[in-house]
């Protein structure tokens, strides 16, 4: 599945929640069934800054494809993180570098957030975009 078709698929999931009370506890939900972060992966190296949770992305690079786990102690913070490290997630990092996550307003996600969540989930998308630009530059330097 490209990922826009992963985009499509999560603005299709997500549209029919037209209360964002109802939109947040189904992203809660789905946060939960996403596994717990290894505690040696919630190191300063992986936390998000700007964010009042703490918030942490992992990322890995294999087989020419990006990976993006996450984790927080808050549930919506988990939550939106994780729509974003899936949407992400088995991506190259040329896919991830072109798409923003504009869906999420779209979708009536990032109007509804606090300042400092919407501060952190932007800090996420510059994290995972800055890994795939350095995931970019190590292969054209092999």
């Amino acid at each position: 599945m490209s990922i826009e078709a992963k985009r499509d698929a999560l603005v299709e999931e997500l549209a029919p929640f037209e209360d964002h009370f109802e939109r947040f506890a189904y992203i809660v939900d789905r946060a939960k069934s996403n596994a717990p972060l290894p505690e040696e992966y919630k190191i300063d190296a992986f936390l998000i800054e700007g964010c009042l949770s703490r918030l942490w992305v992992y990322p890995e690079f294999k087989d020419g494809k990006c990976y993006f786990h996450t984790d927080s102690d808050a549930a919506i913070t988990k939550g939106t993180s994780t729509l974003l490290c899936d949407l992400y997630s088995e991506e190259s990092p040329e896919a991830i570098i072109a798409l923003e996550p504009d869906f999420l307003a779209e979708v009536g996600i990032t109007q509804h957030l606090s300042p400092n969540r919407r501060n952190g989930l932007t800090n996420v998308r510059k994290r995972i975009k800055a890994y795939a630009e350095l995931c970019l530059k190590n292969a054209e330097n092999q």
